[in-house]
């Protein structure tokens, strides 16, 4: 749990962050339609909630800031009785002040005017470029007379990069709830039964186990359909002696979880597979090893290339000279995706990778990022020996940068052929 004087502490450092006589603007996500008059379920905008913990719509932060003062204001939906009858009660205007600690709290029919006199003699605005909401468009008039416009998200964006402990606990219970799940998955008897079988038992244990949601659409992939990196139609039936990738995390309390896992289904791997297996694995437990403070990301991306073309090269899947497949990038068609990246409030979080000059950003204590290397090869690829085609295999885990190396925060969930092995029927 987040306390409100971590919230309080962000919004000072944002402060920090502004120019004199700017304000700057967040608001809520809002309600998306998935058809008619129904609705998907809410979500907070993240960088909102970042800043203020508060997880209704229909909400607005404002910072205000001159030479002489600061001011952050809190706009809130008013309370409504009828509104509250369909659609569950509300904080209101009165409850909201007595918990956030902010300067003021307004109802949200204020907003438009209230921002207007906040904009008055300022001549920098910060806000989200890319959000489309039409209270921002309401002010448009006004806030194109100002000299200067910043992209707050990106501010707010470099605060996320370093996860403080309350966050990485979040995260960890994510994990403790992620790691059920996917040993459930391993244990769940699969001959027989379809993709989108074993992906209901997996949510089933999300939200069995107090997780607000899965982190993203789960992926549920048997045999060939593991070379579909986004593959989510989960509908295929599974096939004795083939392997399903499972990229399946969930949410607890904003935080993400982010894991994959590549099982088999008749419950033991295939020499063939186990060789493709163990060379993935291989890899990125080198890969995570390389994860400490003043690291660079771009190295472990190159590294692992480096180790996954070796590795092809010995297995026969590619044929020549390591350098000059490299320098071809002929390794690209077996793995064409990043090691790892940012993870918190988002599965995928929005943090950056280089500073403004396009400096890479180095590792720091605090920081929290996938590893998940891969190999990819079509059923149809008559260019790899026989025994690897239709395979898809990748392993992720989640990292945590810490002030002398790393801590792999998923590493109770079975990875090796061996705990996998066990686990599995």
């Amino acid at each position: 749990m987040i306390l409100e004087a971590q919230y309080q502490q962000r919004r000072e450092n944002f402060l920090a962050r502004m120019s004199h006589n700017s304000v700057a603007v967040f608001l809520s996500a809002s309600n998306k339609t998935r058809s008619n008059d129904t609705h998907y379920p809410y979500r907070q905008e993240s960088n909102f909630y970042y800043l203020s913990g508060f997880k209704e719509d229909n909400a607005a932060l404002v910072f205000v800031k001159t030479k002489e003062s600061t001011q952050i204001v809190l706009f809130v939906q008013k309370k409504d009785e009828t509104l509250e009858l369909w659609n569950g009660k509300r904080l209101g205007e009165k409850e909201a002040q007595k918990l956030f600690r902010v300067d003021k709290v307004y109802v949200g029919e204020d907003f438009t005017e209230k921002l207007k006199e906040f904009l008055k003699d300022k001549n920098k605005f910060y806000y989200d470029f890319a959000c489309e909401d039409a209270r921002l468009q309401g002010i448009k008039s006004v806030t194109q007379k100002l000299k200067t416009h910043v992209n707050a998200s990106a501010l707010v964006a470099e605060m996320r990069l370093i996860k403080s402990d309350s966050e990485v606990e979040l995260i960890k219970q994510a994990l403790k709830i992620t790691k059920i799940a996917h040993h459930k998955a391993m244990k769940f008897e699969k001959q027989g039964k379809h993709e989108y079988e074993l992906q209901a038992e997996i949510e089933y244990i999300f939200k069995k186990n107090g997780a607000s949601s899965d982190a993203y659409t789960s992926i549920v992939a048997c045999g060939n359909s593991a070379n579909t990196l986004h593959y989510i139609e989960n509908d295929k039936v599974f096939e004795e002696n083939e392997l399903v990738l499972i990229d399946a995390g969930c949410e607890f309390d904003y935080y993400a979880s982010d894991i994959t896992r590549t099982i088999p289904v008749s419950g033991k791997f295939t020499e063939a597979q186990k060789e493709l297996y163990n060379m993935v694995l291989d890899v990125q437990l080198h890969i995570i090893d390389m994860i400490k403070p003043h690291a660079m990301k771009s190295a472990l991306q190159e590294k692992a290339e480096e180790l996954l073309c070796r590795g092809m090269i010995k297995l026969g899947i590619l044929k020549g000279n390591s350098k000059e497949l490299l320098k071809e990038k002929a390794h690209k068609k077996y793995y064409p995706h990043g090691i790892g990246h940012w993870m918190g409030l988002d599965v995928h979080d929005s943090s950056p990778y280089r500073y403004d000059d396009n400096k890479e950003i180095p590792f720091l204590k605090g920081m929290v990022l996938t590893i998940e290397p891969g190999i990819y090869i079509d059923k149809d690829d008559k260019n790899v020996p026989a025994k690897y085609r239709g395979i898809g295999i990748r392993i992720e885990d989640n990292i945590l940068v810490t002030s002398n190396g790393h801590k792999n925060l998923s590493k109770k969930i079975a990875k090796s052929i061996e705990e996998i092995e066990a686990l599995s029927r």
